[in-house]
């Protein structure tokens, strides 16, 4: 018989994807003979239609596993949407002539369901097979031989499900043995150690720059063995950093000292992050070492350096506050002009070792607001306490400050403390002074307020000391002064940008 059924003549793509040769069909073998014992037939088959042939995944009555698809019944079958019935294959002009019907098994009624797939392709029929005519399946065994037809499609789509998954895994595993591949060859080119763990921290991967640095034989590092190559001062540390991050899921970084292959100990840092899946899940940990020896060492250098300068520098604004005092004592017409300006110079060196402290000793101890403007604040107006605390209150922010911005706020401060201590609220028992600062925008706004004191109104001319101040706050820190003589005490209100302040904020 000729192909009439105007299916693509390669079928073997499509029917490839139901792995239909691995066999194992006895859930189709017992729908077959359900089937044929529903519709009273003597024959029943689960046939699939190929290029060439139909072959019979399950049968009944019937000894052949295959035939030449030129004589199949179910190629018209499959094309259908209902049950395609024969009643009198002999009358059939479709099918008098079929070698089936004039020959063994003698087909005479034909009922066949067609198997769908999911997209909609025609596969082959569930039929049954009479050697005798009928008029018709019954309604019940019409509505039965299609909801078995559908019963053997839904084991026909869970093989290829099946086969489906299997070659997705199989694609999802040499992709990841490809990336483990480029990873590999990728760590192995990078100038740092790379290593690697499990989401328990099991170090299970270091790459070839870490085995040549350490000179350790391959997996000897492996699991909790690393931290032995740590200095034993170390050790402690890098257990404890790397136990928070396992638990936290937080990066890890610390330094410590790596035993080099020569035997030295030699300052690394080190990194890791962790790799997490699309639920937020921990999968590994992927860590570097990079070698800061040098540049540690160059670091501690620089900061002896420093150091020596900051005392040098420390010493020479003693030196100048014990020349003034020596010219105040040869000279007496000049003493108050020179005690004002030995505190002023008193001051600079004040702010000068609290942001670039020449020893540890010198350096401010912990709660005293290093690099922050109350602490320098506190050394300014240490003078001015009693045995109530501070008649100078602060209130508000706290920012930054560097050794740009130390010296001329602590001569504003300086001079406003002083000036208060001999005009305004601070020449009398029972003066206070606010200062409060708080963030503007860009600026910060600092608000000097004198409360209980005499108010002494501005003079004419500028002095000195108004003078130093406007040149500390508009030409060395870029910002604004504003003095307002008020009922109660002089109100002052500065405005000085953030990045004047200190270079994080300029940074930033």
């Amino acid at each position: 018989m000729a192909d009439d059924t105007g299916l693509a003549t390669d079928r073997g793509a499509l029917l490839a994807l139901y792995d239909l040769d691995a066999g194992g069909f006895r859930t189709l073998d017992d729908i077959t003979a359900f089937a044929a014992r529903l519709c009273d037939a003597p024959i029943s088959l689960v046939s699939i239609v190929e290029d060439v042939r139909q072959r019979f995944l399950a049968r009944v009555g019937l000894d052949a596993k295959e035939t030449p698809r030129d004589v199949s019944f179910c190629a018209h079958a499959m094309l259908g949407a209902q049950v395609f019935i024969v009643p009198d294959a002999t009358s059939d002009p479709r099918f008098a002539d079929n070698a089936l019907v004039t020959g063994h098994p003698h087909i005479r009624f034909y009922a066949g369901a067609p198997l769908i797939g999911r997209d909609g392709e025609p596969l082959g029929a569930l039929c049954v097979i009479d050697t005798s005519p009928r008029a018709d399946l019954t309604p019940l065994q019409r509505e039965g031989l299609e909801l078995l037809a559908r019963q053997v499609m839904m084991e026909l789509e869970g093989r290829r499900r099946d086969r489906d998954m299997i070659a997705k895994q199989r694609l999802d595993a040499a992709a990841v043995a490809d990336s483990d591949r480029m990873f590999r060859t990728l760590a192995d080119t990078m100038p740092q150690m790379v290593w690697s763990t499990l989401p328990d921290g099991y170090h299970d991967y270091y790459n070839a720059r870490w085995y040549e640095y350490t000179g350790v034989p391959v997996g000897s590092t492996d699991g909790a063995a690393w931290n032995g190559m740590f200095h034993p001062d170390d050790q402690e540390a890098a257990w404890g950093r790397w136990r928070n991050s396992l638990e936290t899921g937080q990066p890890y970084e610390i330094e410590y000292r790596l035993r080099h292959h020569s035997g030295q100990y030699r300052w690394t840092l080190g990194r890791a992050l962790p790799i997490r899946d699309s639920k937020g899940q921990i999968i590994r940990w992927i860590g570097t070492c990079t070698d800061i020896h040098e540049q540690k060492l160059m670091m501690e250098e620089r900061e002896l350096i420093a150091h020596e300068l900051s005392h040098r520098i420390k010493n020479i604004f003693s030196v100048i506050a014990g020349l003034v005092g020596l010219s105040a004592r040869e000279h007496p017409a000049i003493r108050p002009v020179a005690d004002d300006l030995r505190d002023r110079i008193l001051a600079l060196g004040r702010a000068h070792d609290f942001v670039r402290p020449h020893s540890a000793e010198s350096a401010p101890r912990a709660g005293q607001g290093q690099g922050h403007l109350w602490g320098v604040l506190d050394q300014i107006f240490a003078p001015y306490r009693n045995v109530d605390g501070s008649r100078i209150l602060l209130s508000g922010d706290d920012p930054a400050i560097d050794d740009r911005s130390a010296t001329p706020l602590a001569l504003l401060f300086h001079e406003l403390a002083t000036n208060a201590a001999k005009y305004g609220a601070l020449s009398v028992a029972d003066g206070r002074v606010h200062l409060h600062v708080s963030r503007e925008g860009d600026d910060v706004r600092l608000e000097w307020r004198e409360q209980g004191g005499p108010v002494t109104a501005p003079a004419n001319t500028e002095g000195f000391g108004s003078r130093l101040m406007t040149l500390s706050v508009e030409r060395q820190l870029g910002g604004r002064l504003e003095r307002d003589w008020r009922s109660d005490g002089l109100c002052l209100t500065l405005l000085i940008p953030s990045r004047s302040m200190s270079r994080v904020a300029e940074k930033a």
